[in-house]
Order: C-alpha cells, then structure tokens, then sequence
C-alpha cells in the first residue's frame, strides 16, 4: 500500500480522462483535490463510493475542492460509468497504470481467499499547493464525504 503520508509533495501526474482530455495535477494548483483511486467502475462499493462524492459534490465545490476519480478502467467504461451514474467529476482512464503506480496504490489484495493483484482504494486530499494534506486508505464507501470533510 501507499507510502505517501501528509506534508509530502503530491506525486505529479498527466493521464487521459474518459473523454480522452488529458488532465494533470497543475491543473489543480490554486484549488484543493480529492483525488480517490476505486478498484473497478460500476462494481457494488465503487458505485457506492462515487455516488456518495456525487450527492456531495455541491458541497465540495463550495469548500473549494475539486474531485477527480482514477481507475484502471478504459475511457469507455469509465464513460458509462459517468452516464449511469450522472457523475459531475472526470474519471482518469489509467489503464498503464502510471497515476496508480504513482500514488503506490497497486498491489497485493485479497478477496474470498485468493490473492490477486489490483487497486487498493485510497483516496488523497491534495492542497492548493500540491501538498498532500491527507491520505485515507480505510475508505468507508457509503459516507467518504464525511470522512473527507469532516462532517
């Protein structure tokens, strides 16, 4: 899992999103980012975790943050995880793996007895500056909002 904790410098990044623009991190700089790494689109907790962060995004606006979401999906499901589930934020296509290498969040998992490789969902809190302010790897789907802001 991740090695990156709070007060390091945000691993820079530049990936395609869904609709094939590329978006990096100095896009951000000004304004605060979720940045939150799910294993697979449209699957029961990733749903769970991205509608959360949809019926709060209001709220984050307002607080001054942005959210970006990245998984190892293709621009396509990621697409149509978008349209089914009307969300309002990007979703970086990173199917190399570059943005998750980066941030440490590929590796060994376990599900049902077998151990397989993937996605450990994490989410990073990056401030205006590109600083890490927080770092969540105990991801609660269901309230992630209230874990991030606090509430």
């Amino acid at each position: 899992m991740t090695t990156l904790k709070v007060g390091d410098k945000a691993p820079n990044f530049e990936a395609l999103d869904q609709q094939g623009n590329t978006i990096k991190l100095a896009d951000y700089i000004g304004k605060k980012l979720v940045l939150f790494f799910y294993p697979k689109a449209s699957t029961p907790g990733c749903t769970a975790e991205a509608c959360n962060l949809r019926d709060n995004y209001h709220t984050f606006l307002a607080k001054g943050y942005e959210v970006l979401g990245v998984s190892a999906d293709s621009a396509k499901r990621q697409q149509n995880f978008i349209t089914k589930n009307e969300l309002p934020f990007p979703l970086l296509a990173d199917e190399d793996k570059t943005v998750i290498n980066a941030y440490g969040v590929w590796g060994p998992k376990k599900f049902m007895g077998k151990e397989y490789e993937g996605i450990h969902r994490a989410t990073f809190i990056i401030d205006e500056k590109g600083v890490l302010e927080e770092v969540i790897t105990k991801v609660k789907t269901k309230v992630h909002t209230e874990q991030i802001l606090g509430e």
